[in-house]
């Protein structure tokens, strides 16, 4: 084998075509960083899974108490209130407090807590006989839930649902949010 040496200008032209020449301005010189675009992608992607998931919690219609003037209601109304406190429920109408056990007018908490939780369901049962107890009452639906704020959340919607219907038919299905003064 007659191997014969590199001229220098062969030497010159290998040297310049194995090294990439640097971009000129305007060239697009290098491969396509998708490393920020993927980091946006999946921001978005969490915001809206996290968005999904709160927009399928539970809803309750309720109407909020109002500020302001009091309109006097239509006479002869029931205006029946539950004020939830630690002890249980005591109920009121526009006639006054209900007494414990839900049978006559009188102070105290008309269903009180049994084996250390709220017996929804005599709350219930009383709603049904103050609802029962006059004919014109029949068309009253309308019911003031306020609870003390150390009264958990789930039980004030546990007292809603024990006030709004039972399984003779609906008691007090527009319920009202008050607030405890």
């Amino acid at each position: 084998m007659n191997e014969q040496p590199l001229s220098p200008a062969q030497r010159a032209r290998i040297r310049r075509l194995s090294n990439p020449a640097e971009p000129q301005a305007g060239d697009d010189a290098s491969e396509l960083n998708v490393v920020p675009y993927l980091d946006i992608i999946m921001n978005v992607m969490m915001f809206v899974l996290v968005t999904v998931s709160v927009s399928f919690a539970s809803t309750i219609n309720t109407s909020a108490a109002h500020a302001g003037p009091v309109v006097e209601p239509a006479a002869g109304g029931l205006h029946l209130t539950a004020l939830i406190t630690r002890d249980g429920v005591a109920l009121k109408t526009a006639g006054g407090s209900i007494a414990p056990g839900c049978e006559a007018p009188g102070a105290g908490v008309t269903v009180p807590n049994r084996d250390g939780g709220y017996d929804l369901v005599g709350l219930t049962a009383c709603a049904r006989r103050i609802k029962g107890s006059r004919p014109e009452l029949a068309d009253e639906v309308q019911v003031t839930v306020a609870a003390s704020p150390d009264v958990p959340y789930s039980t004030v919607i546990a007292v809603m649902d024990g006030l709004r219907a039972d399984q003779d038919g609906p008691l007090f299905p527009e319920v009202t949010l008050g607030a405890v003064r």
